[in-house]
């Protein structure tokens, strides 16, 4: 939650805070953390009352609709039969997004080449242009 603040932003929120609570700061970040302490034994034990109604052992992340489906309603048998053919599109596609990568990284090289170090064309040794290539020749 503050990963994405500074060390001067921290000390303007204690500066903050010192200014509105004053010498209540102690008590009231004492009240805060006793809070945060009932709010997790509570959600403990609504969790292990829940897994006890059930029968089941449940944890917190469980409770996700989509989670509980593929734990507690499917089988394994059932779950392989759904991903066996998402499998394969998942295969195809990533087998064609690496051959673009690989294609876009090879005339990325050449542009690099072409532009890093230009022999002088009076010497006659000036690069081969580079093959144009359509989308309908793709096709």
């Amino acid at each position: 939650m503050l990963d994405n603040l500074n060390w001067w932003e921290i000390g303007g929120l204690l500066l903050l805070a010192l200014l509105i609570f004053g010498d209540r700061l102690p008590t009231v970040i004492s009240d805060g953390l006793r809070m945060v302490r009932n709010l997790r034994k509570m959600a403990s034990s609504a969790t292990s009352d829940l897994s006890r109604e059930l029968g089941t052992d449940i944890q917190l992340e469980d409770l996700h609709p989509k989670a509980f489906i593929r734990k507690h309603l499917l089988s394994e048998e059932d779950e392989q039969a759904i991903r066996k053919p998402l499998q394969g599109v998942y295969d195809n596609l990533r087998a064609d997004v690496t051959g673009v990568h690989d294609d876009l990284k090879d005339v990325a090289n050449a542009a690099d080449l072409r532009s890093g170090s230009r022999p002088s064309t009076a010497t006659g040794n000036a690069p081969a242009p580079a093959p144009r290539v359509s989308y309908d020749d793709a096709t």
